[in-house]
């Protein structure tokens, strides 16, 4: 497997660890923010700015990554920043330091996501994005079995251990910050135009694009904004009956799928073409909402995560891959950075609308209104989307 090269392999496993370094306190964070006094409103500004901080970054930092023709600094110091906040969370307590250290974590995903992508995109041919994003993604998914699993284990053999929970996360994460030693930039070019990049400056780049980016990743974008976080999914589930252990096992069930399925998909949609199997991630997807307006058994949403596994495999890297092949190699990091950016406050807001859904309305019209915008957002870029340049004609 040509495709796979040596800089593809380094970036996958580099994101297997630091998503093994996340995911190991995804499902104690809550816990952990509520043991040291935040309140679940503190809990959601946390996380509101977390997500600001990374969606607004991510544009700047991608579009400085085209303008200084590199990739592997913005790399490394975002691996480095997100290994660090870790430990940072278990030092001291005051919440003033607990924000501090979730915008250091998330400004390290703001710094790296853009250039990453880049790279990876520079490592791939028209014909073989897909796979190549598509093998990035299970490794990264990975982690998220992985390291939820390596919590629950931990926590059963040292109860309530959450600060140190923490300082062992710091482990895969400082084997991620060694092996992006290991990178190397490609030939790109830095820009002759030496006007320095504000912070703001990416969102030119809207105006700028070709007009087929902004037909697609304004699809993309009301995609997301009906795309809410996946505790709804999750809370449906508890609130059907099962326990907490069937909660988070139908969790990690879920990314067991999505990274086992993120590659072969990867594959069938250099063959088929993206626009296609992405097009069939958003119907699975619409599946799983529709489904969840029914209250079943642990077999029924036993299904309905597998499917959604399907459905992240068949559109998260299957999208980047998308961007990359109709726009140009210079700009990679801009198009895939502005797309990010504001998808990551496309996702706060849409998480927003959803909960005020679900408390007005209860869950059944919430999850009903987002399989009907699903449905919309498919039939549109089917019509109006640019097919991607590698795709079966």
């Amino acid at each position: 497997m040509k495709y796979l090269t040596r800089t593809v392999w380094i970036l996958s496993f580099i994101s297997l660890l630091t998503d093994v370094a996340s995911e190991m306190l995804y499902p104690i964070m809550p816990i952990y923010l509520k043991s040291i006094g935040f309140s679940v409103l503190l809990i959601g500004i946390l996380e509101g700015i977390a997500e600001a901080t990374a969606g607004l970054s991510k544009g700047y930092f991608g579009k400085l990554s085209d303008h200084k023709g590199r990739r592997t600094p913005f790399v490394r110091l975002g691996y480095t920043l997100s290994a660090f906040s870790k430990p940072m969370m278990a030092v001291m307590v005051y919440p003033i330091w607990i924000f501090v250290a979730r915008a250091v974590d998330r400004l390290g995903k703001g710094i790296r996501t853009g250039a990453r992508d880049a790279l990876l995109s520079d490592e791939a041919t028209l014909a073989t994005k897909g796979r190549v994003f598509g093998f990035h993604r299970s490794m990264d998914t990975m982690g998220a079995v992985v390291g939820p699993a390596l919590a629950l284990l931990y926590l059963y053999f040292y109860p309530a251990s959450y600060r140190s929970l923490f300082l062992l996360a710091f482990i895969p994460g400082m084997l991620a910050i060694g092996l992006s030693f290991y990178l190397k930039d490609g030939e790109l070019q830095p820009r002759e135009n030496k006007t320095a990049v504000s912070f703001f400056s990416f969102l030119h780049y809207w105006n700028n694009s070709p007009v087929i980016y902004r037909k697609l990743v304004g699809g993309l974008l009301v995609f997301t904004l009906c795309n809410s976080s996946d505790v709804f999914l999750l809370l449906k589930v508890k609130q059907a009956g099962l326990s907490d252990a069937a909660t988070i096992g139908v969790y990690i069930f879920y990314n067991m799928v999505y990274a086992i399925a993120a590659f072969p998909l990867g594959v069938l949609a250099d063959q088929m073409g993206l626009k296609k199997v992405f097009i069939v991630g958003l119907l699975l997807f619409a599946m799983v909402y529709g489904g969840m307006t029914v209250t079943g058994s642990w077999y029924w949403y036993g299904l309905l995560f597998f499917l959604y596994g399907l459905y992240a495999a068949a559109t998260e890297g299957i999208s980047k891959a998308w961007i990359s092949n109709i726009t140009r190699k210079e700009d990679t990091g801009t198009a895939i950075g502005t797309y990010t950016g504001f998808q990551s406050i496309c996702t706060m807001l849409a998480s927003t609308l959803t909960g005020w859904l679900w408390f007005r309305f209860g869950p059944g019209i919430a999850f009903s209104i987002t399989t009907l915008m699903t449905l919309a957002v498919a039939l549109y870029l089917s019509w109006a989307a640019p097919e991607p340049r590698n795709a079966v004609q």
